[in-house]
């Protein structure tokens, strides 16, 4: 349809418009919806002919106007809501008049309706409407009914136009709230407690990445979106709560890519007295099951390839991963990593040790080959400014991430509660702030302040759902699963 007909369109409506706020329509917001339509088929769709008509089964609900034909004396509509879609059927018999109103409705029109259901000639469930309203006028025509919206600009940018036409992407979303109750009822189920924490902080912490900052005029202070919940929830433990998490956004004011969204929402959560082993097999199920809710099936495609998630996740170190990749003997000592990382190409920056030259070469050369689920654990001291050192190397920590499918999913550790160790650690990062890394953490004394009244030993989650939705949708792009997107 060129410019010039969609104007035709949008006049022809104004126009119906006009003529009916003469006549006193006021977009009314009185009807009641008795009847949704997914129920009003999952009760009657198995119902013979002569039943219905014997039983005169009265219904009333509303919908969209997707569909349109009219015929003389009669008209038959087919109504959507959100569970579903359902004829309708406006005849003179039952409207006199009002049948040329009915007529005169439009596709995108938003319409009450009550009636008898009974079956057509070819079978299909339909209500004999004896009465209607008009709800929402449309003024801007549908998409096109057959195709949907395929430009990819118009499905971001105008997602209600997506919805509204493209049931595959309605499913996504719903199947993307499923994943949330799955991963929301394993932690109720072992007695964790949801949260809410601040999403305006006086100090950005709990990760490494630039922050949003913004300002509060009545306070006369600088304040920054959070990147990350962990160290208000962490101070929880501090205060007596054992189990708790949280399911929110955190920004971050990066790069956007295809997995990359400015806004994106994380399940963090936090076990006081917890251990390595036991989490890791928590989230393992937290995967398998938020990905069968929406599969039945473990065995899936992703990206054209087949993943199976069926089987115990693989666990090996990061070391060890590196070492095979780049066929080196050893990785034992700083020597011998930077021997590696030169050998390999890497360039390296001022200001870098070897924990950091490590993963370096592991985000480099190994991580995008992580195809099948496999836990990442023993990472570098230098690199993980909250996790706690490993009691046998403190060179590493007590950290591990879940990979699939060449993408992070999960980081995870034992967290450091040690005060004098965390204070070395953010001095730390001060340096390499000073030193350029504008994703180095900031100093949070009152942080240090909490971990001085004692905070139980813990291990602390994060998860990305955005992710994970990806992964058990077999969607590509986060913009795909995340409702309105940040876009240029």
């Amino acid at each position: 349809m060129d410019t010039k007909d969609l104007s035709k369109v949008q006049k022809d409506r104004e126009e119906k418009l006009i003529k009916l706020r003469k006549a006193g329509y006021r977009f009314p917001n009185n009807f009641d919806k008795k009847d949704q339509i997914s129920h009003i088929i999952k009760k009657y769709d198995s119902e013979k002919k002569e039943s219905l008509e014997k039983a005169k089964c009265i219904v009333q609900t509303a919908g969209r106007i997707v569909l349109k034909r009219v015929m003389g004396k009669i008209a038959f509509m087919t109504l959507e809501d959100s569970g579903g879609r359902l004829q309708a059927y406006f005849s003179l018999d039952n409207l006199r008049d009002e049948l040329e109103e009915a007529k005169d409705l439009d596709l995108g029109d938003i319409v009450g309706i009550s009636g008898d259901l009974f079956r057509t000639k070819t079978d299909e469930l339909t209500i004999n409407v004896k009465t209607f309203v008009l709800l929402t006028k449309s003024l801007n025509p549908m998409p096109e009914k057959h195709k949907g919206i395929v430009d990819i600009e118009t499905i971001y940018r105008q997602r209600y136009l997506d919805l509204m036409s493209n049931k595959e992407s309605r499913d996504l979303f719903i199947n993307r709230n499923k994943i949330i109750q799955v991963l929301r009822e394993n932690l109720e189920k072992e007695e964790f407690l949801e949260v809410e924490t601040p999403m305006m902080h006086s100090i950005p912490g709990g990760a490494n990445a630039r922050p949003f900052e913004t300002f509060h005029n009545a306070l006369d202070k600088k304040l920054y979106l959070r990147i990350a919940p962990e160290l208000y929830l962490k101070r929880l433990l501090v205060g007596g709560f054992e189990k708790v998490f949280e399911i929110n956004r955190n920004f971050r004011n990066e790069g956007i890519s295809t997995i990359h969204n400015p806004e994106f929402t994380m399940l963090e959560f936090y076990e006081a007295y917890g251990n390595l082993d036991k989490t890791t097999k928590f989230i393992q199920k937290l995967v398998q099951d938020a990905v069968f809710a929406v599969n039945s099936t473990l065995n899936i495609q992703y990206e054209n390839k087949p993943l199976d998630l069926s089987a115990n996740f693989r666990i090996i170190t990061l070391k060890e991963l590196v070492r095979e990749e780049l066929n080196a003997d050893s990785l034992e000592n700083p020597d011998q990593i930077m021997e590696v990382a030169k050998e390999s190409g890497l360039k390296i920056k001022d200001g870098w040790g070897w924990g950091k030259i490590l993963l370096e070469l592991f985000e480099a050369n190994v991580e995008k080959g992580l195809w099948e689920p496999t836990f990442v654990t023993d990472y570098p001291y230098e690199v993980s400014p909250l996790s706690r050192k490993k009691d046998y190397d403190e060179g590493y920590t007590d950290r591990v991430e879940l990979f699939i499918a060449g993408r992070e999913f999960a980081n995870f550790f034992c967290e450091l509660n040690d005060p004098i160790d965390q204070e070395e650690r953010f001095d730390d990062q001060l340096k390499q702030k000073d030193l350029g890394d504008i994703e180095a953490m900031f100093f949070d004394d009152d942080y240090i302040e909490a971990l001085k009244h004692g905070m139980p030993p813990a291990v602390g989650v994060g998860i990305g759902i955005d992710r994970l939705v990806m992964l058990a949708t077999n969607k590509s792009s986060i913009r795909d699963v995340v409702l309105f997107p940040t876009l240029k």
